[in-house]
């Protein structure tokens, strides 16, 4: 949409068919702090670009000037930034096009929208410029700005004039002045800093016309006094790598249609490969070039290595070009008249000879694998780190999901996870429609057995395969939960790295079963005994605040001599916290203790009977616990520390751990005895446990 066309009289510049306070608050402020440098350096580059296309000039000079102030502090403060060039300058053309809202005609990186950055970052910006048109020169001065003066007038541009000029040498200056918002990055910017600045940003075009860049300097000056002044050369670029012909081959459809065949016609492309410093290029790319300038619309992937990955401290930037890229141009900015296997536009495409932006793809990344052997050896390591996902989560493959080595971790499961989900509703959809045919099946029909049989294999063959995924879902939950446990009691975890002993018994507590929780269902309990999830319990509670069903457990008074033992020594009984309290029954009471794996666990044996005599004594007259089964649980276990210390414990030697079938629990005052069942076991022999028994549920689905 047009705001005006040339306009050659001074005055505001005014839109017409749009408000620009609308356009200002749509397109917002980039998050880029120099980004109103890099829209205008790119206007100087294609300016350039056109002057040397129409004139034959030689290749221009761009000049960046950043002006400061040096403060009392030896710090700086930005005052105005110019950048000029030798380009084609603002004729007509030039100007109607910079005035036309989302123009979309041809030009290299111009996304259109640069003029309100400009107004977005500062309060005046002011473009001379200096250009030929019917054989005489003019020069043209306008100022773009949002203060409230322009957006009254509905515009953002004011001309200030348009004359006959003496000057025979086209140029444009803009002049950034008065930031609108304090900035160090403004404020510490300099020569060294923009260069830097410039060569990242502008990498790809750089490297692919290095032999054909303007002269590009950069000077910073304070107080108008000139401190230092940097050029943008070709020494400044890195150099490509290799060089390589690629063939692509043309595709046709079928005369029946039903194949594609591949066509022995070809084109040549030229791969240029350069390896660059990390520091310099944040991702491994893989770019289409047309008539030397980058193209930014037409996405295309490298497939044997990812973005982030790096090789000996090196990226890679490889740019693909070549006649064919270049015949398909198009009028609109970054787009290439080269169809997709996938769009919408590719069965049209089919009518005709065409090669497909897969089939460039495909033919480039293979030529890479042969030139960078080395990217070979990433690709292999991201398909191990897939594969490893896939059993982790027992995904079973599925060719309708395409995996991209950009994908991290998060897109590869939500992708399955999406087609999975699909396949699921498809399932339930078939269940539903089996479950509605029923009400049309006639029991008084003939072949009414035979139609309910049918109906009746259809849900056997569904139901199963819905199930075994809910349950693989279950199953790798709790492989992972294992696998935690493990590095737990390896000590490779990074909270472990400060060898606190009491780290890891905490650590191993909250992995079973949350500290402070009442929550045993969500708990990880299983890994002792799978009944024990289903139970009402807590974790690390003081036996005082104990509570079933919201009573509590413990009598709020006692009598003089129940009081005096509760605290005879110094202590206080009651608020002994034991490490998890789980009530199967109204009559019965599991009482778990971790030790850290460090400790020689024959030391504690007496606290869990400890635990129970409490309990069984000084209970509620409505909670009547008198059998009780106890689990100490540690690593440092010594058989016969265990059977000297007790003598009622016995060794089991299935699976690794120390029982005793049944000691006395005393009843105090009159009390009936109750009776307690202990396990002494190491975490390890626990871990084997459930190894075991998740890897039977894996069996029985099917999975390796």
């Amino acid at each position: 949409m047009r705001d005006s066309l040339v306009q050659k009289e001074p005055g505001f510049i005014t839109a017409r068919d749009l408000s620009f306070a609308g356009i200002l608050h749509d397109v917002k402020k980039s998050g880029t702090s120099l980004q109103p440098i890099f829209e205008a350096f790119t206007n100087s580059i294609e300016a350039i670009k056109i002057g040397v296309n129409e004139g034959g000039r030689d290749k221009g000079k761009i000049i960046i000037s950043i002006f400061s102030e040096e403060k009392t502090d030896q710090s700086f403060e930005f005052k105005s930034l110019t950048i000029r060039d030798n380009g084609v300058g603002f004729n007509d053309a030039e100007f109607s096009r910079f005035n036309t809202f989302k123009d979309s005609s041809k030009g290299f990186k111009n996304l259109g929208s640069g003029r309100v950055q400009y107004v977005h970052f500062f309060d005046t910006t002011t473009i001379t410029s200096v250009f030929c048109q019917d054989e005489n020169y003019y020069e043209r001065e306008f100022v773009l700005s949002k203060n409230k003066y322009f957006l009254n007038k509905n515009a953002i541009v004011n001309l200030k004039h348009y004359k006959i000029s003496t000057e025979e040498h086209p140029y444009t200056k803009v002049t950034f002045s008065n930031l609108l918002e304090k900035s160090n990055v403004y404020n510490n910017l300099n020569a060294v800093i923009l260069k830097d600045e410039l060569i990242k940003r502008y990498l790809h075009f750089f490297c692919f016309n290095s032999k054909l860049l303007p002269k590009i300097e950069l000077k910073f000056y304070v107080g108008n006094i000139l401190k230092d002044s940097q050029e943008i050369s070709e020494t400044d670029i890195p150099k490509f790598d290799k060089k390589e012909i690629v063939n692509v081959f043309y595709s046709k459809l079928s005369y029946d249609a039903s194949k594609i065949e591949i066509l022995e016609k070809k084109e040549e492309l030229e791969v240029t490969s350069f390896k660059v410093s990390k520091n310099l290029l944040d991702n491994n790319d893989l770019k289409l070039i047309s008539k030397g300038e980058v193209v930014e619309g037409t996405k295309i992937n490298l497939s044997g290595i990812s973005k982030a990955d790096n090789i000996n401290g090196n990226k890679y930037l490889i740019l693909v070009s070549g006649n064919f890229i270049d015949e398909r141009d198009t009028n609109l900015r970054g787009e290439l008249d080269i169809p997709r296997k996938q769009g919408s536009n590719s069965f049209d495409a089919f009518h005709s000879e065409t090669i497909f932006i897969e089939d460039i793809e495909k033919s480039v990344n293979d030529g890479l694998l042969k030139l960078y052997p080395e990217i070979e050896v990433i690709k292999k390591k991201h398909e191990n780190d897939l594969k490893e996902l896939k059993e982790m989560f027992f995904i079973d493959d599925d060719n309708e999901v395409e995996i991209s080595f950009n994908d991290d971790d998060k897109r590869i499961l939500e992708k399955y996870y999406e087609a999975q989900a699909k396949k699921e509703a498809k399932i339930d959809a078939n269940i539903k429609k089996s479950i509605d045919r029923l009400d049309d099946l006639d029991t008084s029909a003939p072949n009414y057995e035979e139609e309910l049989e049918i109906e009746i294999n259809k849900l056997v063959k569904v139901i199963p395969e819905q199930n075994k995924r809910t349950l693989s879902h279950y199953v790798a939950r709790r492989k992972l939960v294992l696998e935690l446990f493990q590095k737990i009691l390896d000590k490779k975890l990074k909270i472990q790295g400060d060898d606190s002993r009491n780290k890891d018994e905490s650590l191993i507590h909250n992995l079973l079963f949350h500290q402070k929780s009442t929550n045993s269902y969500d708990s990880d309990l299983w890994i002792i005994n799978e009944d024990f999830i289903y139970f009402r319990g807590n974790s690390e509670f003081k036996l005082k605040d104990l509570e079933i069903r919201g009573e509590k457990v413990f009598k709020n008074s006692f009598d003089e001599e129940e009081t005096r033992y509760l605290k005879s020594l110094g202590e206080n009984r009651l608020i002994k916290r034991p490490d998890v309290l789980l009530f199967p029954e109204e009559s019965k009471c599991i009482i778990i203790e971790f030790k850290s794996p460090y400790v020689n666990v024959s030391s504690h044996l007496t606290q869990i009977n400890t635990y129970a005599s409490l309990i069984r004594n000084y209970t509620n007259d409505n909670f009547e616990i008198k059998t009780f089964f106890g689990y100490l649980i540690g690593e440092g276990i010594e058989p016969r520390d265990v059977q000297a210390g007790v003598t009622t414990f016995e060794h089991s030697y299935n699976f690794d751990y120390l029982y005793s079938p049944s000691q006395k629990v005393t009843g105090f005052d009159s009390k009936e005895n109750g009776s307690i069942y202990t396990e002494v076991i190491k975490y390890s022999t626990l871990l084997q446990r459930a190894k075991l028994r998740n890897s039977i549920f894996m069996e029985r689905l099917g999975i390796k």
